[in-house]
C-alpha cells in the first residue's frame, strides 16, 4: 500500500478539565486564543489562527479526566526574547509558574506554567518552528 500525502502536522489539541470557564480566561484572555465554536455549556473550541484547542469539561467534579493525560502542551514563539517577556506577563498575571525560562542546547528556549486545571503549558522558542509560529 503506498504512502498516503503527509499531515499538515498537529493542529488540534483536546484536553478534558474540571473548571471549563477558568481554562478558557486562561487560553483566551491570557494566551491570546479566541473561541471559534461553543457546541453547548460544556464544549468550547479555542483557535490561535493556525490551531485548534479544544476544551471539554469533566462532568464529576472532583473525577480525574477519563484516558490518557498528555505530559505538556506547547506555545510557539517567534523570537527569543518573547520567552521572558511571556514569563513575565503570565507571572504578572497569577499564573503558576512551574520551570522557570532556560535556553536549551539546541537554542531554543522555554518555560512552563500550569493552566487553572493543572495542565502542563511550555511557553518556547524554536529555532526550526519560529518561522512558521
Amino acid at each position: 500500500m503506498q504512502h498516503p500525502e503527509p499531515t499538515l502536522g498537529l493542529r488540534h489539541v483536546a484536553l478534558q478539565v474540571r473548571n471549563l470557564e477558568a481554562c478558557e480566561r486562561f487560553y483566551a484572555d491570557l494566551l491570546g486564543m479566541h473561541v471559534e465554536w461553543r457546541p453547548d455549556a460544556d464544549n468550547v473550541y479555542l483557535t490561535g489562527g493556525s490551531d485548534n484547542l479544544a476544551l471539554h469539561r469533566v462532568n464529576q467534579p472532583h473525577a480525574e479526566p477519563a484516558g490518557q493525560r498528555l505530559d505538556h502542551i506547547g506555545f510557539m514563539l517567534k523570537r527569543i526574547e518573547d520567552v521572558d517577556a511571556w514569563h513575565a506577563f503570565l507571572k504578572t498575571n497569577g499564573v503558576h509558574i512551574q520551570k522557570e525560562p532556560r535556553t536549551h542546547r539546541d537554542g531554543a528556549r522555554s518555560f512552563y506554567c500550569l493552566d487553572p486545571d493543572g495542565n502542563s503549558v511550555q511557553i518556547i522558542f524554536h529555532p526550526p518552528l519560529a518561522g512558521g509560529a
